[in-house]
């Protein structure tokens, strides 16, 4: 299981190739979208999932940092894709998740500080050291790949590198799931509410993107930051859930597993009807004022 952090960390490693120093660029430019992405997903939505565990489980509860885990872990890869399909800024996502991942040596330990204090006990030194490793290394290997190679390196070892890593995000997904399986076990009552509270805070994590997005009255920064928020590193959360907290931490990362996805194409759909909507306002207001 010592070599799992490994199979992350080409995962990470591959998702950098696609980035340079001119998408890179794009977050200079345009800082007030990504602050207030990065204030969301990473302030407002860990107190939330705190206020939410600790009412529901207890503030030390391990199921309640597992919530809080899961909003503090970076943004996931997967989003890039989605914010295509749904007209948004795919050079920034990928930009904010090159970001989010070089930043979380430092926002994942300090946000479990400070949102539990001493009652958990985080070996922070370890966590950051072994972030900088499988996260913000090979993100800045892969981000000066690209570099040099003028951005031909990714195209060129795509077809034989996303295959590998897709294989590796499973087996990190399946080893660890295995080695939690005894404890999900034992669960019993405990999964029918944790279900629920899962699901209702990856949902929340769409709405919360969504409606801080709104103030920009830009849809391709809404459709950008609503899977920024909503969209997490998974794999990441399950290596640091088992590596550095109680089995029981990892099982709301896990289960966000399966419903991460599901809630994606939901909000793909519900966004369409949104804009759809907007559009038909908008071009309403125009004939009126035209017809005035």
């Amino acid at each position: 299981m010592k070599w799992v952090p490994y199979l992350f960390a080409f995962v990470t490693l591959t998702m950098a190739l696609g980035c340079g120093l001119a998408q890179i660029k794009l977050v200079i430019m345009r800082p007030l979208p990504v602050l207030w992405a990065m204030l969301i997903a990473h302030l407002l939505l860990p107190l939330l999932a705190y206020g939410i565990g600790a009412a529901l489980f207890g503030a030390h509860s391990p199921y309640t940092v597992g919530f809080v885990l899961f909003t503090l872990i970076p943004f996931g890869v997967s989003s890039v894709i989605w914010v295509g399909l749904s007209g948004g800024s795919v050079p920034l996502m990928l930009c904010l998740v090159v970001l989010d991942s070089a930043l979380s040596p430092v926002l994942v330990p300090a946000g479990i500080h400070a949102i539990f204090g001493q009652g958990v006990e985080v070996n922070t030194a370890k966590i950051m050291l072994d972030l900088l490793i499988i996260v913000v290394l090979p993100t800045i290997i892969g981000v000066a790949l690209h570099q040099f190679s003028k951005g031909r390196i990714n195209p060129a070892v795509k077809p034989y590198t996303a295959p590998v890593a897709k294989l590796c995000f499973v087996a990190v997904v399946m080893l660890n799931s295995v080695a939690i399986a005894p404890f999900v076990l034992q669960l019993g009552g405990d999964m029918l509410k944790l279900v629920p509270v899962v699901i209702g805070l990856v949902l929340l994590c769409y709405a919360a993107g969504y409606a801080g997005s709104l103030g920009f009255g830009s849809r391709e920064l809404t459709a950008t930051l609503s899977y920024a928020t909503g969209m997490r590193n998974i794999s990441l959360g399950i290596v640091l859930a088992m590596g550095y907290f109680s089995p029981l931490t990892a099982v709301p990362v896990v289960l966000s597993i399966l419903i991460q996805q599901p809630a994606a194409t939901l909000f793909h759909y519900i966004l369409n009807k949104l804009n759809k909507r907007r559009h038909l306002y908008h071009t309403q207001v125009r004939r009126e004022d035209v017809s005035s």
